[in-house]
């Protein structure tokens, strides 16, 4: 029985490091950027099989690592082994390195931009975003960026209060990397009133054709005006 028991002890963690290291990796969501999509404190699954075996879309959740250094620096005392083992069993989510969550807007070659109408365009297609917060405009910002080769543009789904791409393209690193993406949100684990799938963008992005992409041009870049510095990273 003990002997039994042990294995079915082993092939559960066993699993679990499969699943962590192959799958499915936890994240929280430490911010209000993907309200109404993403609540400040839900704990997310995210599919390590996007980008990579799968192709990553626009209109998909991504979490990133912050490459880009888009948030400020912290300095979070050790973990502890028990909660470094729990991460490494994928039972709590991974804080040893800093992310962010959002929504695909622009992949490589396309024409993201938005300009004196409001309406967002991508290579010149005006997109119906049903996932954005209620009484949100698709952009306050104008802007116009065409993203390079191995780049992707993003935007969170709660536009007033985001500071994505849009944010930080003045800088020329308002495109992140595709190397960077740890992979797409699938899953809302919990709160369990909140369990269930991750709002995907629907027909948002079926109109909007794919163009060549190239190397980064500075010259086809332009914000004409940055969002204020208290919006959520």
């Amino acid at each position: 029985m003990l002997k039994e028991l042990v294995l079915v002890v082993v092939a559960a963690l066993v699993l679990s490091v499969l699943v962590k290291t192959f799958l499915f990796r936890a994240f929280v969501i430490p911010s209000q950027s993907m309200e109404e999509t993403l609540l400040v404190g839900d704990r997310v699954f995210v599919n390590l099989l996007v980008p990579g075996p799968f192709d990553l879309e626009r209109g998909d959740v991504v979490v990133f690592k912050d490459d880009q250094q888009w948030l400020e620096p912290t300095n979070n005392p050790p973990a502890g082994p028990i909660a470094d083992a729990l991460t490494f069993l994928g039972l709590r989510a991974d804080d040893s390195t800093q992310h962010l969550v959002k929504r695909v807007i622009g992949m490589p070659g396309d024409t993201v931009e938005c300009g004196e109408d409001g309406q967002l365009k991508v290579n010149g297609v005006v997109l119906h975003e049903g996932y954005l917060k209620s009484g949100v405009k698709p952009s306050e910002v104008t802007f116009k960026a065409v993203v390079p080769e191995g780049k992707i543009w993003v935007m969170g789904d709660n536009r007033s209060n985001s500071a994505d791409s849009r944010s930080h393209s003045a800088k020329q690193s308002g495109f992140i990397d595709i190397a960077s993406v740890e992979g797409r949100a699938d899953i809302i684990a919990w709160p369990l009133h909140r369990i269930g799938g991750v709002q995907n963008s629907g027909d948002t992005f079926k109109d909007v054709q794919d163009r060549p992409a190239h190397e980064y041009d500075p010259t086809e870049q332009d914000v004409s005006r940055e969002p204020v510095e208290s919006m959520a990273p």
